[in-house]
């Protein structure tokens, strides 16, 4: 008996669905070129981000490095010059007893520093309130730098007994004598000659240097110049006067000196009378 048989032919021309590759050469150098590419690329990420890791682990170290400067080395202070004249002894040797010294002295206003004198207190007085209570000129100084000559006690001691008097009892008097001894500046014993315009207004003039010098050609220094912090302080033996300070200024203009040599006058003999007769 004879089956006809009902399979599927596999005809020459069947399609097949299975596909075989076929290795070669070309893209396996493919395949290895772009392996490299991708290990290169990776190790400059990784690179990238060791820098990064890098940069934000000293960040905070520069930054503190900045924060934190080293603390500066100390500076030497030198002390004020040694004041020169005469009179220096005494007046230090009063500092001493008050267990103070001319460095001291640096440190204070001139106001404080001038109360610190004993041989000058009257003059400290006529500049505070304490001789006249309308008169007071210590807050001007304080706003420095000035000059001041500072007239001892015993200077004042000789004044006539009226003019000390009138001083007392006239502000405008007393404030006029007041400022005649001051003038702007800072200036050391070999800067300070010269003729100088006061803060009254009148000038003074100033000869020598170092610890002799003269004012107004008739006071002399007895000390000087003693450092307040915003002044030079110079102690002299006489009261300055305007008038005799203006004098000295024409003088030294001129070339010349004030006579400081009081005049004698004397009268002509009276003539003899005639014999009688």
């Amino acid at each position: 008996m004879h089956l006809p048989f009902r399979g599927r032919r596999v005809g020459a021309d069947a399609r097949c669905n299975v596909h075989l590759h076929i290795a070669h050469p070309e893209d396996d150098a493919s395949l290895r070129a772009e392996e490299l590419n991708v290990k290169t690329r990776t190790s400059k990420a990784l690179g990238v981000s060791a820098a990064i890791a890098a940069i934000a682990v000293s960040l905070p170290l520069a930054i503190t490095a900045q924060a934190d400067p080293p603390p500066p080395e100390p500076v030497a202070v030198k002390p004020p010059p040694d004041p020169q004249g005469p009179g220096c002894d005494p007046i230090k040797a009063d500092l001493a007893t008050a267990g103070l010294n001319w460095t001291s002295l640096d440190n204070m206003p001139v106001g404080a520093a001038l109360a610190k004198i004993p041989s000058i207190s009257t003059f400290t007085a006529a500049v505070s309130g304490g001789l006249n209570p309308a008169v007071n000129i210590v807050p001007v100084l304080e706003n420095g730098p000035y000059v001041v000559f500072a007239p001892t006690n015993d200077a004042f001691a000789a004044l006539d007994p009226a003019q000390l008097e009138a001083l007392k009892t006239d502000p405008a008097a007393l404030t006029s004598l007041d400022y005649y001894h001051v003038f702007l500046g800072l200036l050391a014993n070999d800067d300070v000659q010269g003729t100088r315009p006061t803060q009254q207004g009148t000038e003074l003039t100033v000869k020598g240097k170092g610890g002799d010098i003269k004012v107004n050609d008739s006071a002399k220094l007895v000390c000087g110049a003693i450092q307040a912090s915003n002044a030079r302080i110079y102690v002299i033996d006489a009261v300055l006067d305007k008038t005799t300070g203006a004098e000295a200024a024409a003088a030294a203009r001129a070339g010349t000196t004030l006579s400081t040599t009081p005049t004698t006058t004397t009268s002509a003999p009276a003539p003899a009378e005639a014999p009688a007769g």
